[in-house]
Order: C-alpha cells, then sequence, then structure tokens
C-alpha cells in the first residue's frame, strides 16, 4: 500500500513507535524555532513565491492543484515558472525538465507538470538554487510556484497553500514514523490557505477551502490522441493500477464513473515495469496519468490514463492574486 496503515489509528505499532516521533518532533521543533528566531534565515528569489505543500507524508493532490495554479495564473497574464525537488531523480542539481522528459531523470511529478503546465518546470534538491537558475534561463518569469515546498524554509514565499486529504485528514495526529504528520497540526494556523482535497469537514477546518479533483476522459498511452470516456470500459474487463500517494482516492473515484475494476496499488511513486501492468488476458488497463509518464515507454493500446483537474474554490485564486498585487504595490 502507498502509506502505512498505522497512521490511521493509535494501535500497538502506532505506539510502539512513539519514542522515535519524540525524537522527530523535537528536530522539527528546534529547525523552526532556528528560521523563526534568526538564526537561519530565508533566501527570496526576487518575484512572488507561491508554495504548495502539505503537513502530512502521502499524497494530498499537490500535483494536481499545482497545474491548475499554473495554468490560472498564465490566464491572468502573468508568466509562471515551477520548481520541484524531483523525488527519485537521479542528479539533484538544477536543471529543466523537458516535455519528453524521463521519470528516472527528474522524477515523474515534474515530468508530468512539464506536460502540461505550459510554463518552465526546474527540478533540483536545493529550491533556492533551482528558482535562480530558471530565473536565470527565464527572465520573464514573474512567479515562481514550489511544488512540495512547504517545510523548505530556506526559500523565501510570500503565499502558503496547505493541502491535506479529505478522506484521511491529519491521521492519528501524531508525527512520523508513529504517524504521517511532517509538522505539528499548528502549523495549519501560519499559512495562508488550507486546501482540503475532497470531503470538506469545516468542523475541524472551518477556514478551510475545498478542492476536488474531476475528470471523466481517457488518454490511451499508445496513441495520446485517441480521448474516450468512460461508456468506452463498459462491458470490459478492466484493472486499475495506482502509485500515488492515497490509491483508493483513485479507485473511488473510477467507481464514480461507472467502472468496475480489479485495483493493484502500488508504492508512492513506484518505479513500473512491463511486468506490472502484465495481467492475465486481453484487458483494459487504466491508471493515473502520474503512472502513466512512468509507463508509457512499454504501453500498448489497451491502456489508459484518467485526466484529472484540480478545482479548487475560487476564492484560493482570488486569494492569490490579491496577495500578488498587494506584493507590486509594495515592491
Amino acid at each position: 500500500m502507498a502509506t502505512p496503515t498505522h497512521w490511521q489509528h493509535r494501535g500497538a505499532i502506532a505506539l510502539l513507535l512513539l519514542p522515535l516521533s519524540a525524537a522527530y518532533a523535537a528536530v522539527v521543533a528546534l529547525r523552526r524555532a532556528a528560521w523563526r528566531n534568526g538564526l537561519l534565515t530565508a533566501q527570496h528569489p526576487g518575484v512572488p513565491v507561491i508554495v504548495v505543500g502539505n503537513i502530512t507524508a502521502g499524497g494530498t493532490g499537490k500535483t494536481p492543484l499545482t497545474l491548475w495554479l499554473a495554468q490560472f495564473l498564465r490566464r491572468q497574464g502573468r508568466q509562471p515558472g515551477v520548481i520541484s525537488r524531483g523525488y527519485g531523480a537521479s542528479d539533484t542539481h538544477a536543471r529543466a525538465v523537458p516535455a519528453d522528459g524521463k521519470p528516472q531523470d527528474y522524477g515523474d511529478e515534474p515530468c508530468l507538470m512539464a506536460q502540461r503546465a505550459g510554463c518552465p518546470v526546474w527540478v533540483g534538491t536545493d529550491r533556492v538554487a533551482v528558482a535562480r537558475a530558471l530565473l536565470m534561463a527565464h527572465p520573464e518569469t514573474d512567479v515562481l510556484i514550489s511544488d512540495d515546498g512547504l517545510q523548505h524554509y530556506r526559500l523565501g514565499r510570500d503565499f502558503e497553500i496547505a493541502l491535506i486529504d479529505g478522506a484521511r485528514g491529519l491521521g492519528n495526529g501524531w508525527p512520523l514514523p508513529a504517524g504521517p504528520l511532517r509538522e505539528p497540526a499548528s502549523r495549519l494556523t501560519e499559512v495562508d490557505a488550507v486546501v482540503i482535497n475532497g470531503h470538506d469537514d469545516a468542523r475541524v477546518w472551518p477556514q478551510a477551502l475545498a478542492m476536488q479533483l474531476n475528470g471523466s476522459e481517457f488518454r490511451n498511452l499508445l496513441q495520446p490522441q485517441n480521448i474516450v470516456d468512460a461508456a468506452y470500459f463498459k462491458g470490459r474487463r478492466v484493472y486499475a493500477i495506482a502509485g500515488i500517494g492515497n490509491p483508493q482516492r483513485f479507485f473511488a473515484q473510477l467507481g464514480r464513473l461507472g467502472l468496475s475494476c480489479m485495483p493493484s496499488p502500488f508504492a508512492d511513486h513506484h518505479a513500473y515495469t512491463a511486468q506490472d501492468l502484465a495481467f492475465a488476458g486481453d484487458n483494459e488497463v487504466v491508471m493515473t496519468e502520474k503512472d502513466a509518464v512512468k509507463c508509457s515507454a512499454f504501453a500498448n493500446a489497451r491502456h489508459w490514463a484518467l485526466i484529472v483537474n484540480a478545482e479548487p474554490d475560487p476564492r484560493l485564486g482570488e486569494m492569490i492574486l490579491a496577495r500578488l498585487a498587494e506584493n507590486s504595490r509594495h515592491g
């Protein structure tokens, strides 16, 4: 499975890991205090920075929201650029991600963003260096989006978005490794916007904004111009794979579209091989777009990716534009 099951419950396994969680939480607290008290200082790249992240380990929908944000800003006449760590990439230095980049070289999520964002996408472990390199190569860029950079305090930022998976919330509420928390829940009071992907529990997060991941069309991996709707799979035997933070969210979405699938969850960022897709018989296989960038090299005509778009509360866009306008007045 993509995330440990004990993260959702305060059971025996979580209890056994609590001493490690206490040590982890202490390190996080010391690190946060060092930044807060000026012992460590952030470096700002000189253009507005919007950070999309979360305080939990595992998927929350950061990549779809980053894509939405890049496309939203372009519609407003801005020139965005996206920076990312490039999880799982073979190299660590700052570099551009080409539209046909290989996931093993740049990471799966950056490759997907390079295909869909319509703007420069750069990766590297040092986000400050990545931001500077992107701006040097693309001086027209007037706003940066940092994918999964909430805990990368060295990069100065102007607007923070924390995403929460509505189905899993904050899990058992304990720090790693006993629970899923990278930072304490109080961190949510410091960000500019909390966005919940899926179920909006206003009792817990009264100021949160809702987001849905919507999509009903599937793109063929072998022939990308071939797009079908969910009705195509009616009466067909379908397997579904998902190597994302919360595979069950994807399988549930397929069910809402009327697909009856045999689910096969994989670990987040799983490095697929052809054997992973070699299901018995002449069957269709559906997957996420993130999986598709890793499976395209050995895909056949029966392999499909669900095209998904984030649809956040319109107030999120209004909040971001207001902050950018404020920065312009004071800049």
